[in-house]
This record gives C-alpha cells, sequence and structure tokens, in this order.
C-alpha cells in the first residue's frame, strides 16, 4: 500500500497542477491544516530536480501568506476561529502561557519555531492574538519559512538521485520516521509550551 501511495504522489508532484496544490497546502498549514508541506516538497522537487528553487518560493510565499492569515484569526478573531483551532490541536491550556512568552521572547520564539516541525498556525495565531509587531512576525516568516524550504529542497536537488534510492528501498522506514517527526513536533508543542 505505501508503495501505490508514494508512487501516487510523485506521479502527482510531476504534473502540471503540483505547484498550485503545494501553495494550497503551505497556505493552510500556517493558519490551520495539520500536514506540513514538506510532505509535498520531497516527492515534487525529487520528481523535478529542475523545479527546486520554484517550489521552495511557492512553498515560502505562501507558507507566509498563510501565516499573515494565522496573524490575522490570532489578532481580529481569537475568541472564535483562533480558540477553535487551538482547542483543535489540543493547546488551549497552555496556550495563554505562550501568548505571554512574546512580550519578552516574541521574535526568538518565531524564528526557532518557523525553522521547526512545531506546528507554525499555533505560532501565528499566538503571533496575531499577543499583538506582535506586524512586520517584524511578516519578516521573522520570511527568513523562517525560506531557510527551511531552500535547506529542504537544496537538499534534495543535489543529494536527489542517493536520496530517492535510499527512499523507495526503505519507504516503510522513511514513512515511519517522517510521521514520528510531524507527531514529534505536535508532542513538543504540547509539552514545551
Amino acid at each position: 500500500m505505501l508503495r501505490r501511495m508514494y508512487d501516487w504522489t510523485m506521479a502527482q508532484a510531476a504534473r502540471p497542477n503540483a505547484l498550485r496544490v503545494l501553495g494550497v497546502v503551505s497556505f493552510a498549514e500556517s493558519s490551520f491544516f495539520p500536514i506540513p508541506p514538506d510532505a509535498m516538497i520531497l516527492p515534487m522537487v525529487l520528481a523535478r530536480p529542475d523545479h527546486a528553487w520554484r517550489i521552495a518560493l511557492v512553498a515560502t510565499v505562501t507558507s507566509v501568506l498563510g501565516g499573515i492569515a494565522g496573524y490575522a484569526i490570532g489578532y481580529y478573531l481569537f475568541e472564535t476561529i483562533g480558540l477553535w483551532v487551538i482547542n483543535l490541536y489540543g493547546y488551549a491550556d497552555k496556550f495563554e502561557a505562550f501568548r505571554h512568552a512574546y512580550a519578552e521572547w516574541g521574535l526568538l520564539i518565531i524564528l526557532v519555531k518557523g525553522l521547526t516541525p512545531i506546528p507554525y498556525k499555533i505560532v501565528t495565531i499566538a503571533s496575531g492574538a499577543a499583538a506582535f509587531d506586524f512586520w517584524i512576525f511578516v519578516a521573522a516568516s520570511i527568513a523562517t519559512r525560506g531557510v527551511r524550504f531552500v535547506v529542504v529542497a537544496a537538499l534534495l536537488k543535489y543529494f536527489g538521485p542517493p536520496i530517492r534510492t535510499f527512499i523507495e528501498r526503505r519507504l516503510t522506514l522513511v514513512t515511519t520516521i517522517f510521521v514520528v517527526f510531524v507527531v514529534g513536533g505536535f508532542v513538543a508543542v504540547k509539552y514545551l509550551i
């Protein structure tokens, strides 16, 4: 089953509308969606290494735009949509402490969490809820999301064939590691916030 899903994903990654789908996933992940765009970046760059920089750019731009939407949810709609998203991910009990941490460590929080698998939507909503400086938030988002996606794209572009061979030979192991990585991000937020 994993092999069929992998083959299907690789085929979709090479399709003409793959960048649009990546854009939608990147945007949504920064404000409410649980699946990180890396799940699409990996097969897209492996399928089309010549488009690595375009893929990283689309992921960065749409992720930052989604982050702005998440900021707006936190700033304007925290009591309704913001709380709903926070509760959906099980962070309500620790969210208030996280929001107060922005008074002293806001920029550092954005920089660290923007590079990690910790759900970025929590950072974006918290930034808006704490009324963190919008332009610093945008600049930090561009920097962290850009670095993250460019590094992933570069590694896949330059070391893609061995990585692809490794993934195809050890698909179950790679899938398990990826799931542990994503779930670990959610667990880290739950217990570190």
